[in-house]
């Protein structure tokens, strides 16, 4: 683009004059002039302006070069803006400068760094480092440590070009180090530490031997080591801080040199004070104990006041104790003693201190310490609470104790007591009583209860005697019936407890006179007490599960019995309760079992759990899933182990009824699973409560009712069906076998009772011998209880029981041929009532015991039961030979013989008998019939 293209208010610099300029910059001046504090701070108004005397001033800085002239109205401008700023600030008082206005300040610096050399004017270049320099300072405060760092840096420019040794002017002087200053915090603040330091180091040389300056320059040395212990406390940045500190101390050993007055060297020696003094703290951080007491000796050596400062004694105390002189420290806290101008913080702080090094040993220096402050200078109930709480501690341990005692006496003392009178103390008196009270509940929860009483006593005396402290006077004294009860000195405890009674009588009275009671093994009072709780007003049936766990740790079990008794009658009133019914039952029921005697009671209280199972539904009473399992089989087992028990001691009529209430809880359905496993059990539990029933007949002498017998073959009819079928294989393979013999026994025995019973008796036996379960020797005893005399008797269940167990002896590998003789023995007897002697099922038994006998060793077969059969069938033969059937009397006496063949020791017999029937077989036709009888008749 060509110049001549350019539009003319483009190009203002080419058209318009300076004057023009700086008309408009006067009258944005005036503008300034017009501001007041209100309407100045970050206003549209100073923002609008702040831009036009940019622009200007841009303008301005366009046309070169000035004439003497404008430079002159520049620097009158300029101080003109600056004054109005001063104005602006002067009016708002202590309100910092905002950034406007600073903006403001920063164009008037500029506006004279753009007027440069004026003559007429001495040391321009200074004034306007001045105006930089103060401008630079407002922007650090504002933390815009850019800015500030820019006009720093134009001032140390400006100034930089004057030789330092050519300043006479103080006022220059000052600058120039007040400069180097600024710019040094201002590179502190964006982390340009070394830079920082650099200036530090530089200022040296703007000091001029001046008090002041070297005053000033030390305290930068200072606030940067304080900066840096602030915010690091390794060890590298503690000895970095010294080297700063001790840079100070030595700017401040200079200037006290060069102090010509002996007024200007006070603020050096208050510097130099605190230096030392800070230095002793970092030494103390890095624990440099020698090097701490080196720097409070100097301080206390150099006179003047310094020495009084209350930390000294502080940091003495901490270093003696550092170095493991308690005895020097212990004259340090003392001597603080002393010094009433010390404040009460500071020697709080050192008792704090010096307990935390020396324990117990220290306690009775601290209450001591203390007790002494109180008679030389005022001291509050808030630093006896502290002292209280400081020398209290954490509690464990001997030392615990002896802390616990020398706190009981410090604040057992009137004079200390006293520091909490009036309305006043109130906030106070709490504290002390939480103090105390938390170090006799340390206490008391670690069993110590002498320490916890007397701590809770103490703790009373910051319990005022009124009418709105009567309940946590109330309090403590339940709390010392406690502790009397725990160091077993019952009859002080039932005094507190009475005391607390009167002042507030509640649940938590009555309970702790419960265990009073206890303790004194005074059961009967125990139970009393059990009944009066349910009278407080704040009652809860909650307060009987917690009498249950008192009793049964103090071996009280008819007093536990009773407490959970008593709690087991809130639950039919349907209140929700905390403890689930069946626990309170399971546990009442565990300490009735364990009591030989109760089983009356336990008794009871299982029906009752049946009971509560069946209104309430057996999910909600046992509770759902797992824990519902749980609790039915523990209720199961116990009601079963519980039948077994009396079972054994022969107490049928309770086994009966256990047994019943176990096949009961066995058939809860909680889940189908479960009701399969428990089937075998509630099988076994009906057979065995029906047997119980009949044993229980038998030893009173006294017949069960007819309605009690047709219930128990409802029962055995129940088994019946669950025994009956493939189910008998698959769900019951861990029965055992005789319990399938027991029921087939007793539904026999009962229905046996009812003469329409006896096809029914044949076919149960039947049943039962088809099973696997049957065993020859349950056949056998079914068949002799069948052949037994009476009117329940019943010959065809015998006569069946018999023979399938002899057909299962015979079939089996190895055969009891000892029961087969048996056996055979009793089918000979039975066929005989049966059928006659001479019938024909009388002899088949014969042969058949003849067809066994063959191809037996000898011996095998039991031989007098052998002799007895051979000797009977020859006997037999007897009768038919005085009939005259010779027949018959040929079979017998040929059936006996075969018999003797086959028994050992009837050789002479069996001659004998070979004799007389070879005889009466020649005989046949001729012989008299009581001739011919067998002659070797048994």
């Amino acid at each position: 683009m060509r110049i001549a293209e350019i539009s003319p208010d483009l190009r203002p610099g080419l058209h318009e004059s300076q004057s023009e300029v700086l008309e408009e910059i006067e009258s944005s001046i005036k503008e300034a002039e017009r501001l007041s504090p209100e309407n100045s701070s970050n206003s549209k108004e100073t923002t609008n302006l702040c831009s036009k005397l940019q622009k200007s001033l841009s303008r301005l800085n366009s046309i070169a070069p000035l004439s003497k002239s404008s430079k002159l109205q520049i620097w009158k401008l300029s101080y003109r803006l600056w004054n109005a700023c001063v104005d602006l600030s002067n009016a708002a008082g202590n309100r910092s400068s905002d950034e406007e206005q600073a903006k403001l300040r920063q164009i008037s610096a500029d506006l004279l760094f753009l007027a440069g050399d004026v003559p007429g004017i001495p040391s321009p270049a200074f004034k306007s480092a001045s105006f930089f320099y103060k401008t630079g300072l407002i922007w650090h405060d504002l933390k815009k440590f850019d800015l500030a760092a820019n006009c720093f840096e134009k001032a140390t420019d400006l100034t930089s070009k004057t030789e330092v040794s050519e300043l006479s002017d103080p006022g220059e002087r000052k600058l120039l180090l007040d400069l180097n200053l600024a710019r040094s915090r201002s590179a502190w603040e964006v982390s340009e530490r070394n830079l920082a330091l650099t200036l530090l180091n530089r200022s040296k040389s703007l000091l001029f031997g001046c008090p002041e300056s070297y005053r000033a320059l030390a305290n930068q040395y200072l606030i940067f080591g304080k900066l840096i212990l602030s915010k690091n406390n390794q060890t590298s940045a503690v000895n970095e801080a010294l080297k700063l500190m001790n840079e100070g101390l030595d700017l401040c050993e200079k200037g006290l040199r060069s102090c010509k007055r002996a007024d200007e060297n006070l603020e050096l020696k208050n510097l130099r004070s605190k230096s030392l003094r800070f230095m002793a703290a970092a030494n103390l951080q890095s624990e440099d104990f020698e090097s701490v007491l080196k720097c409070i000796r100097v301080l206390r050596e150099s006179g003047g006041g310094a020495e009084q400062h209350p930390c000294l004694p502080v940091l003495a105390m901490k270093s003696w104790l550092g170095l493991g002189k308690h005895r020097e420290a212990e004259k340090e806290l003392r001597g603080m003693v002393l010094n009433k101008g010390i404040p009460e913080s500071v020697w709080l702080s050192s008792v704090e201190a010096y307990f935390q090094a020396t324990g117990m040993a220290g306690a009775d220096t601290t209450k001591g310490v203390f007790l002494g402050l109180l008679e030389r200078c005022h001291v509050s109930a808030g630093a006896a609470v502290r002292v209280a709480h400081v020398v209290v501690g954490s509690s464990g341990g001997e030392g615990s104790r002896l802390r616990a005692k020398v706190v009981a006496e410090l604040v057992s003392d009137e004079r200390v007591v006293a520091l909490f009178d009036g309305e006043l103390m109130a906030k106070e008196r709490t504290a002390m009583h939480t103090v105390l009270w938390n170090c006799g509940a340390d206490h008391f929860r670690l069993k110590d209860y002498e320490t916890g009483a007397e701590m809770f006593e103490k703790s009373m005396l910051y319990v005022p005697h009124n009418v709105e402290n009567r309940i946590l006077r109330a309090k403590c004294f339940r709390v010392l019936c406690l502790c009397h009860l725990g160091l077993s000195q019952f009859d002080r405890a039932q005094e507190y407890i009475d005391e607390s009674e009167k002042l507030q009588p509640n649940i938590g009275c009555a309970f702790l006179k419960f265990k009073i009671y206890l303790q004194k093994n005074e059961e009967k009072g125990a139970i009393a007490q059990i009944q009066a709780m349910a009278s407080c007003l704040d009652f809860n049936p909650d307060f009987y599960a917690l009498s249950a766990h008192e009793a049964i740790a103090c071996h009280a079990l008819p007093v536990a019995v009773a407490s959970l008794s008593s709690l087991l009658n809130y639950y039919s009133l349907g209140k929700p309760m905390s403890t689930p019914e069946v626990v309170v039952l399971r546990t009442l029921l565990t300490l009735l079992s364990g009591n030989m005697g109760d089983e009356a009671e336990v008794l009871k209280f299982m029906k009752r759990a049946h009971t509560r199972m069946k209104e309430l539904g057996p999910e909600n009473f046992f509770g759902k899933g797992e824990v519902g399992r749980r609790e039915g089989n523990w209720f199961a087992v116990n009601s079963w182990n519980n039948g077994t028990r009396m079972g054994k001691e022969k107490k049928y009529k309770l086994c009966a009824e256990f047994l019943e209430l176990a096949s009961e809880f066995y058939s809860v359905t909680i889940d189908v699973d479960e009701v399969e496993e428990n089937r075998a059990m509630v099988c076994k539990s009906l057979i065995l409560s029906v047997s119980a029933n009949i044993a229980a007949e038998k030893q009173t002498g006294v017949a069960l009712k007819e309605s009690d017998l047709k219930q128990a073959l409802q029962v055995l009819d129940r088994v019946g069906k669950m025994l009956s079928g493939t189910q008998l294989s698959a769900d019951f393979k861990s029965i055992d076998p005789s319990l399938y013999f027991i029921y087939t026994l007793n539904a026999y025995d009962l229905q046996g009772r009812f003469d329409t019973s006896r096809s029914q008796q044949l076919l149960l036996v039947k049943n039962f011998a088809s099973s696997k379960m049957c065993t020859p020797q349950h056949l056998l005893q079914i068949g002799l209880n069948a052949a037994q005399g009476g009117q329940h008797s019943n010959l065809e269940v015998s006569d069946y029981a018999l023979n399938t167990c002899l057909s299962s002896l015979l079939n089996s590998p190895s055969p009891d041929y000892q029961t087969v003789a048996l056996v055979v023995r009793k089918l000979i007897g039975l066929a005989g009532i049966q059928k006659g002697n001479a019938d024909e099922d009388v002899y088949s038994v014969y042969k058949q015991a003849y067809r066994i006998m063959i191809g037996l060793k000898e011996g095998e077969y039991p031989t007098e039961e052998g002799k007895w059969l051979a000797m009977t069938a020859w006997n037999r033969a007897d009768l038919p030979v005085r009939l005259g059937l010779i027949d018959v009397a040929r079979k017998w006496m040929r059936i006996g013989l075969d018999l003797a063949q086959h028994v050992p020791g009837m050789q002479g017999y069996k001659s004998s008998m070979e004799d007389f029937l070879a005889e009466f077989e020649k005989k046949f036709n001729g012989i008299d019939c009581e001739d011919s009888r067998p002659q070797h008749a048994l």
